[in-house]
């Protein structure tokens, strides 16, 4: 057995040190480097592009109505000028996250080909069961999108009204987290809210 061992390690090292084999070698791992950086530069700028407003909102006339209310919320207008744009609430900052949510994004353009909620009134048909879903995906990260800007540590509870500051004490408690009581605060919530909760 010591005697295969040593023939192996002898012929690997002697057919390594070609310099074919050498130069073959640097090749293959030069191209695979530069292939790795292309592909992992190409999939950051798509993320990117496919998370900004303009692609989200603009780009895509089905997000009219909601783009419109995200223009008149706290989240895009405010004392402060602290902009939330769509990615901050809706996409993951962790990358495991976001390619998981990029990926099952993807279902989201069958919707469009096929026309689910091209018009206003499809849309409006839709819209509880699309909030519900992003309500569930929120609720099932505690919130994490919110707690991206928002912590609990950082809140002042002397500058909220005593029925905020009371409230925010519970967060936590019984799997409260902030989509339980933030529904609607960047958009409108869906007529029939009542109905489907």
């Amino acid at each position: 057995m010591p005697n295969a061992v040593s023939r192996l390690l002898n012929f690997l090292r002697t057919t390594l040190l070609r310099p074919s084999v050498r130069y073959s070698l640097l090749a293959l791992l030069g191209t695979g480097f530069i292939t790795g950086i292309a592909f992992i530069g190409g999939t950051h700028y798509t993320f990117e592009a496919t998370s900004s407003p303009g692609f989200c909102a603009d780009a895509c006339h089905e997000m009219a109505t909601v783009a419109a209310e995200y223009r008149q919320s706290a989240h895009y207008n405010n004392r402060s000028g602290v902009r939330a744009d769509c990615a901050d609430c809706h996409i993951p900052k962790p990358l495991g996250p976001k390619v998981e949510k990029k990926l099952l994004s993807a279902k989201e353009l069958w919707g469009k080909i096929t026309g689910t909620i091209n018009t206003p009134e499809k849309f409006a048909a839709k819209r509880l069961e699309l909030a519900q879903h992003e309500w569930a995906r929120m609720k099932a990260t505690d919130s994490r999108e919110c707690r991206s800007c928002h912590q609990v540590q950082g809140m002042s509870a002397d500058k909220q009204t005593p029925r905020a500051s009371a409230m925010h004490a519970m967060i936590g408690q019984d799997g409260q987290t902030c989509i339980d009581c933030h529904k609607g605060i960047a958009h409108q919530p869906p007529e029939n809210i009542a109905d489907g909760e």
